[in-house]
Parts: C-alpha cells; structure tokens; sequence
C-alpha cells in the first residue's frame, strides 16, 4: 500500500510538472480572461486612467533619471557578469537559475543520473573523464635551481605556481620516502625536507641529512634546488648515483624479508631511476646527446616497468636531435599504441616524421590543382590527428603565441602540455624543411572534422571540458591560458551589454530632446497597446455587458 501511494504522489507531481512546463500558455489566457471578468469590481479601467494621468504629469527630468538608473544598473550587472564570465567560464545568471530555480519549476538535474545509469554507460564515461583531466608529471620539467630560479632573477616573475610545487611535493614524498625512514635518521630527516614548503628550510635539512650519512636523496634535493648551473647539478647527481645504488643492492637483497623491506626497496628502485634518468637529462643538456640517448635507453632495459616516468618521451626529444629519425620511428612503433595513454610528444612526433617525407616539396597551389597524393594524404592525416589530440599546440609551433617556461606537471591535451612540448620540440620542426608550412596551411582544418558542439571526438575521445580550469592553476598568472573549445559569450552577457547600451542612448536623447521623445514614447506606446485595445473591443462587442451580472446572480 505504502509503495502505491508513492507511486501515486510520483505520478500526480510529474503530471503537475507537465502541466506547468507544457500548458503554460493556458494558464496565462486564463488569467487574462479573469482579469477581464473582474475588470469592473477592480475597478481596472479607473486605475489605468489615474496611471496615464500621473505620467501625463512626469516631467522629462523624470525620465532622464529612469533611464540613465536602468542604464547604470544593466552596466554595473554587465561589468559583474563578464568578470563572472572570465574568471569562472559561466554565467552567474544562468548557473543561479539551473541550480536553484530549475529544481524549483521541476527540472531534471543533469548531474545526478540514474542508479542504472551510473552502473552502465554513463560511469565508464565519468571515468573516462577523471582519467582524461589527471594532471601528470612533465617529464621534460627543468631544474629549479638552475632554470626556473635563474628565470626568477632575470625577470621577476614566478614561473611556477603553488599548485604546481604542491604537486612536486606530493610527488617526492611519494617516490622517495617510504615507511621505514623513521629508522634512518638522514631519511628521516629527507623526509620531513620533502614536506617543507619554504625552499632554504629544504636545503638546509638536505645539508644536515649529508653530515650524518650519504644521503642519495638529499643529493637530490640539493642537485635539483641549489645548484645553480646544470655542471653543478650533474656533480650532485653523480654522488646520488653512487649513494643511491648502494642503498639499492643493499635493499635488493632483502626485499623478500618482509614488507617492510619490499617497501624500503621499491622506494630505493624510485630513487635510483629518479637519479640516472636526471642524469641522462643533464648530459642532454650539456650537449652529449649521445651519452645521454645511451643512458636512457639502458634505464629502459634495466627497469621497463616503470614507465610512470615517461622515459621514452626523453629519448624520442634526443633522438630528434641527433637527426636519428629511423630510431625515433623505431620508438614510436613501440609506444603510440591504442591501449596507452596519449600524449602530445607521440602524436606530433609521429605526424612531423610523416610531414618529413613530403614537406620539402609541398606548396598549396600546386596541391590544391592537382589534389594530394598519397604521402602527402597521410601526413595530413597525421597533423589532423596530433591537433584532434591537443589543439593547443600549432599556435606555439607557428609561433603565433609566445612561449613560456613549461610547468612541472603538464594535464594531458591542455595548454600546459602544448607549451611543455613546445618549448623542446620548435626547434626539431624548424630542422625540417617545409614542416611548418606544411602545418600552417592544414591544421585548423581539423576542426571541420571534429563533431560540434563535441558530443563526442573523431579520432579521440570527446574532448575534455576540465583543461581550462586545471591549466589555469598549473601555469602562472601572466600567461594567456589557451581555451579549446572557445566559450561563446553567454545570453545575459550580450542582453546585459544591449540593455545597458539601449538605456544610456534613451537618456542621452530624452535629456537633449525632451518634446521629441515625449511625442515618440506616446506614439510608441500607442502602437504597442493598439493590438490589445483592438482585442478588447471584439471581445466586448461579442460578450454581453450584462456577463459579470448574471455570473453574480448564479
């Protein structure tokens, strides 16, 4: 009985719903009708006489201050809407209305879905989207003291934000801490420095660390924040090697003792490839590619599990440098596979070796007289499909947007990815005659082939609608985020902004020429009413005056 009752009141609330959302209309000409029946008791038509009698009485001055009011208040909501609008990418107008007055009148939320659908179609596709907007380690980021530090000096400004170094510490205390460090007292040390949010504070436990033992991460710590070239870095890093594999054989041999020692050893694994791959990226650096490409491709042999470090993205940018490009298609062939994360370096990388064969000779006219050939088709293709990925990126490359220095996390198909590639790889597209031309004339025809407003992605998955708001906390203040797709300016935006506009121009002109405009308000107001008065008329012509009292009498 219970659960028919509910099923009941479920069944009369959605017909109410109905009636409100569908028979809106109805409702309204019924009221219209009652109005017009009560019209004498309410004495209707003597109070809109005494209303037309006190605005015959209003002076011009009234209405030059009613209209330049309205245009004040429409501009100060305009300037609130747009600052809304830029800082938070939606309309405060039409958020409040969803959220609040929606539920109100019985509209459906969106955002809550089903218990079927969120067991199906609707929860792969929300994990779809969380995975999409996961914001991972760049595996080109530069050394802070170093680069970033020397940035700082030189111009001023902040290259990374405190999200952005929140991160990286959230990532050194996962990487090289583990729960033992409490037994070591130089671990224990390091690992209170990792969570230290003042950089001279970190330096300095560094430094305490290394006169109590050899500390392989307190030489990192030191190589990455207080060396101020990248030799010293590399000294640094060298005597983390060297500390660092110790404490690896060491735990190697324990690592099957318990679980303590299988963390302690998955901690000195983390350190090691940490150290030798920072290694690799300082010899890069320094111009010995090919000691660098050789390091990095044997910590690939010696570890091929951990591929959360991205290492092969390392050796595809030194490889392009060394011109290798049998070896770099050689690497792609192994990892721009479909059951692997993307990422803009595979993507682009695979469409400029592709660019490469046909770029020297391509001109536009001549392929736009004769069509394309098969070559050439595919390298279309491919930029298509590196720009589907992340349109951010062909702005930098075209050098039609400056560059920064890339953050140390990147969001996958964001702007943040598309500077940090960027900002290594320009120079190996430039090294490829006619690659960017080949890339200025196709890329934005993508965009023709990507389905609008991006229900769903031609080659990718749809793309995600969180970049924007992720990128805007990795990258600092100064940079222009780029935004895909671009917003449109919302409705109360451009009604705001007409409003404001129409008002001010109404007091200017009634200020300047009152009697004109008193004449065309009146005529205005004449011919707006004209089709209600018109209405008014028949309907009195076919009604009985007589209605309202035999109603009375029944």
């Amino acid at each position: 009985m219970a659960e028919a009752g509910t099923g009941f009141l479920e069944q009369l609330k959605s017909c109410i719903v109905w009636s409100w959302t569908y028979l809106w209309t109805l409702w309204f000409f019924i009221m219209l009708f009652l109005v017009y029946i009560l019209r004498v008791p309410l004495k209707i038509n003597d109070n809109l006489s005494t209303v037309s009698m006190f605005l015959n009485t209003l002076t011009p001055k009234f209405y030059v201050a009613l209209t330049g009011t309205s245009s004040l208040i429409s501009g100060l909501i305009l300037i609130f809407e747009w600052w809304y609008f830029r800082k938070y990418g939606t309309s405060f107008i039409e958020q409040v209305s969803v959220s609040h007055l929606r539920p109100l009148l019985g509209g459906v939320d969106s955002s809550a879905p089903s218990a079927a659908s969120a067991a199906g179609g609707d929860a792969d596709s929300s994990r779809q989207s969380v995975s999409e907007c996961k914001v991972w380690r760049n595996p080109l980021n530069l050394f802070r003291g170093a680069e970033y530090n020397r940035y700082t000096w030189v111009t001023g400004r902040e290259p990374l934000t405190y999200y952005d170094m929140n991160l990286s510490a959230q990532d050194h205390q996962t990487f090289f801490t583990c729960d033992t460090d409490h037994l070591r007292p130089a671990d224990a040390i390091m690992q209170k420095a990792w969570r230290e949010r003042n950089p001279q504070a970190r330096i300095s436990a560094a430094h305490e660390a290394l006169e109590l033992n050899e500390c392989a991460t307190a030489y990192i710590l030191l190589a990455e924040e207080e060396a101020t070239t990248i030799v010293e870095a590399e000294k640094l890093f060298k005597q983390a090697l060297k500390a660092g594999e110790g404490c690896y054989r060491r735990s190697q041999q324990l690592q099957h003792h318990g679980a303590q020692y299988e963390a302690q050893h998955r901690r000195d694994t983390n350190v090691l490839v940490y150290i030798k791959r920072r290694l690799a990226m300082c010899a890069r650096k320094l111009g010995r590619t090919r000691e660098a490409v050789k390091m990095m491709r044997d910590l690939m042999k010696e570890f091929p599990l951990l591929s959360m470090f991205n290492i092969h993205e390392n050796l595809l940018e030194a490889l392009l440098e060394l011109q290798a490009y049998a070896d770099v298609q050689a690497v792609l062939a192994k990892y721009d596979d479909i059951s692997l994360p993307k990422s803009a370096t595979i993507c682009y990388t695979a469409a400029l070796l592709k660019a490469r064969a046909v770029s020297d000779k391509f001109s536009p006219e001549a392929a736009s007289r004769r069509g394309l050939s098969t070559a050439e088709m595919n390298a279309v293709e491919a930029i298509h499909r590196a720009v589907e990925f992340n349109p951010h990126v062909p702005k930098y490359l075209l050098e039609m947007k400056s560059l920064i220095l890339p953050p140390e996390h990147i969001l996958k198909r964001g702007d943040s990815e598309a500077i940090a590639y960027a900002f290594f790889h320009l120079q190996h597209w430039k090294r490829v005659e006619g690659a960017l031309n080949l890339l200025h004339c196709t890329w934005e025809g993508t965009f023709r082939m990507i389905p609008y407003p991006l229900e769903k992605g031609h080659l990718f998955y749809p793309y995600p609608i969180c970049t924007e708001t992720a990128d805007r906390e990795l990258l600092p203040s100064f940079h222009e985020v780029s935004v895909y797709p671009k917003k449109e300016l919302p409705f109360f935006i451009l009604f705001t902004a007409g409003l404001c506009s129409f008002t001010a121009m109404l007091a200017l002109l009634t200020h300047q020429f009152p009697e004109l405009m008193g004449v065309f308000a009146k005529a205005f107001l004449s011919t707006l009413f004209a089709p209600l008065n018109f209405v008014m008329e028949k309907v009195e012509s076919i009604l009985p005056s007589s209605l309202w009292h035999q109603l009375t009498r029944i």
